[in-house]
């Protein structure tokens, strides 16, 4: 049996931007493992790793080399108390079917991807451990080949289970808001509603602050957000969101003029000037979006529930061919953006209409 005095083996699976940011942070209170790609991992075997916090000059951290173990083999999960997951939503099942061989029965196992069915995924590939979901609600950017910087704020939320409450307690020495939820399927609905935005800010290749900052775009998430909601509701789940805006109410407040939402919105607007999103950086480097899971996710919901959401539809057709275009993508903006999406509401409109006659 561990002692309480040891500290806390933690094993993250996937290290990325989220995935070397928490395991920055974690390294000074427990002992962390960082399972991830050469190219990742070489320049911090050499310098180390810094991680930092949106401000990017107040809370600096340098992890030494030696105070980490690095390595692109899963076996380390063998010693682990808790293994965090931080993939990409779609990876979740090939990384799980390398992790699961070495797990040990009992082993807490915390799913911390996008997506609402990343944990499902876990726990259909492993056996004898507890699974749980997890919700990152921050960004992280790399900034420099060995340096991670969270551009937003957020508290982290994992599922309630007994075997959580160290990790908890972990998470808050190194200084990451974090909680239990009991009810954690309703937050990883509501972070898949905040991350409607995504798909708009990498359309339109503007940085996070500044689409937020433009009505036409916000706009835009508004009418993708409006569907979700719908659907989520007939689906019988009241989406949480990690704001002080009730998920029904955020619509609105996204349509409301610039200056109104400014002050009304200071926790969403808590983002770096240049700071981006995941999907952004996606397009960028020519990798495959989760805009499948995000706004694909509300369509596939809408049709089960007997609705329909086009807008989200749209969204999804024009980041796939964002993808294929490449460096040669459009970027939209917010007049262009809003006018398409509108276009594709009236076109879902007037199809249910001649359906109905």
């Amino acid at each position: 049996m561990t002692s309480p005095n040891t500290p806390s083996r933690i094993t993250v699976i996937g290290a990325g931007n989220v995935g070397c940011y928490l395991g920055g942070r974690l390294a000074r209170y427990a002992d962390v493992t960082l399972v991830g790609r050469a190219h990742v991992l070489d320049p911090i075997r050499a310098v180390g790793l810094t991680v930092e916090s949106r401000d990017g000059g107040v809370d600096r951290l340098h992890i030494a080399p030696h105070e980490l173990t690095l390595t692109e083999s899963c076996e380390s999960v063998r010693l682990a108390d808790v293994v965090l997951v931080c993939t990409k939503a779609g990876d979740t099942a090939a990384a799980t079917s390398e992790f699961a061989p070495y797990l040990r029965p009992g082993t807490l196992v915390v799913g911390l991807q996008n997506g609402l069915h990343s944990a499902d995924s876990i726990r259909d590939g492993v056996d004898g451990s507890p699974v749980i979901a997890g919700v990152i609600p921050f960004n992280v950017a790399r900034t420099g080949p060995t340096t991670f910087r969270r551009t937003s704020a957020g508290e982290v939320r994992i599922g309630r289970h007994p075997k959580a409450g160290r990790l908890l307690r972990v998470l808050g020495e190194s200084g990451l808001a974090a909680r239990s939820s009991e009810d954690i399927q309703a937050v990883l609905h509501g972070k898949v509603l905040l991350n409607l935005n995504n798909a708009v800010q990498a359309l339109s290749g503007l940085p996070l602050r500044s689409e937020l900052l433009n009505r036409d775009l916000r706009r835009c998430v508004a009418i993708c957000q409006a569907e979700a909601n719908r659907a989520f509701m007939a689906a019988g789940v009241v989406p949480q969101v990690p704001i002080a805006v009730p998920a029904r109410v955020l619509p609105a407040v996204l349509r409301l003029p610039t200056p109104v939402f400014t002050v009304l919105a200071r926790a969403i607007l808590q983002v770096d000037a240049d700071g981006t999103s995941s999907m952004h950086d996606d397009l960028s480097r020519g990798r495959p979006t989760e805009v499948d899971i995000l706004q694909g996710e509300v369509a596939r919901i809408a049709r089960r529930v007997g609705q329909h959401a086009p807008v989200c539809e749209r969204v999804v057709e024009l980041v796939h061919e964002a993808e294929k275009a490449g460096e040669q993508r459009r970027r939209w903006t917010g007049a262009q953006l809003l006018a398409e999406l509108r276009r594709a509401q009236l076109r879902a409109n007037r199809a249910a209409r001649a359906a109905s006659r």
